[in-house]
């Protein structure tokens, strides 16, 4: 199965963060792996594919390496599937200047994530996404990871669209928020687009709501891209006995950010996406006992992956 949606102003379904490809000691990126890894998305039916974001440890890599990471999955993609280029910084002078520079070496998209080190008032919020949005003319989408309190809202998305129209998608990581998904598709008149992260664990809760797409890790994007398909033609059973075994994986994955990581990379190894699951210190080291569980639940995903198109 390969991506049938190519256009960067409508983006609809399963969008991986594609993980940053180690060497064994996790000091160089394996480029060829990447080339690999943006196949595999293709494959999987992504409707795009984003990096160096959270999920490609984006916070231990070099101006320079994220910007060769864009390119490499830029020519890997070919215009196959829209590319989403992540400019996280902590100063949005500076996140507009990698965006700048990722849409000079073709991002279809550009994606960052709200500051959120410190507390700061939506106004401030607000002010910081736009120095980015107005920096380039491709459609932005805007991230808030905010493990520590609440994300924005509709308030925050009517706002910035109006200031800036290419602001076009928004990615929350919460549960139970489909009141939240509602209130922004009205007070945007459906012109920003909320998709919904973590993992895609709260995919079948927010597809009522009317989320446009899910961002997980790569190595369930065909599972997740099945799920999408059977929810949004309301066959919620079939979908069901699909992404039940995706939760419980996920919520053991994602005890931490660091943990899913590695989980993530072992489980694209054991499905022969990736030649090696390393990651670049620090890193998270898992016991015996904890690898094996992990293992087990991995076996259970792939089981399903497996199944895909069998009727299995």
């Amino acid at each position: 199965m390969t991506s049938t949606n190519s256009d960067p102003e409508t983006i609809t379904g399963i969008v991986p963060v594609i993980p940053t490809p180690f060497d064994a000691a996790g000091e160089k990126i394996d480029f060829d792996a990447l080339s690999g890894l943006v196949e595999f998305a293709v494959e999987s039916n992504a409707a795009a594919a984003c990096l160096p974001a959270y999920g490609s440890e984006f916070y231990k890599l070099t101006e320079a390496e994220r910007h060769r990471l864009v390119e490499a999955a830029i020519a890997a993609a070919g215009g196959r599937l829209p590319v989403m280029a992540q400019c996280n910084h902590g100063s949005p002078q500076i996140a507009a200047e990698f965006a700048r520079g990722y849409v000079e070496a073709g991002a279809d998209v550009v994606s960052f994530a709200l500051p959120r080190l410190f507390p700061l008032p939506e106004g401030e919020l607000v002010d910081f996404a736009r120095v980015v949005c107005e920096a380039v003319s491709v459609p932005v989408l805007v991230q808030d990871f905010n493990p520590a309190g609440a994300t924005v809202g509709a308030d925050f998305c009517r706002e910035l669209h109006a200031r800036c129209p290419n602001f076009r998608y928004i990615k929350l990581e919460e549960p139970h928020m489909g009141a939240k998904v509602e209130a922004i598709r009205e007070a945007t008149a459906d012109r920003v687009a909320v998709l919904e992260g973590w993992g895609g664990l709260y995919t079948l809760e927010l597809l009522p709501a009317g989320i446009k797409g899910v961002m997980p890790g790569l190595s369930v994007t065909d599972v997740l891209a099945e799920v999408w398909r059977l929810g949004i033609a309301d066959r919620i059973d079939e979908a069901f006995r699909l992404f039940a075994p995706l939760t419980v994986w996920l919520t053991f994955a994602l005890t931490d950010m660091e943990l899913f990581n590695v989980l993530e990379k072992r489980l694209l190894f054991k499905r022969g996406a990736l030649n090696g699951p390393a990651t670049r210190p620090a890193t998270q080291h898992l016991g015996v006992d904890l690898l094996e569980h992990a293992d087990f639940l991995a076996g259970q995903v792939i089981r399903v992956a497996d199944g895909l198109g069998t009727g299995a």
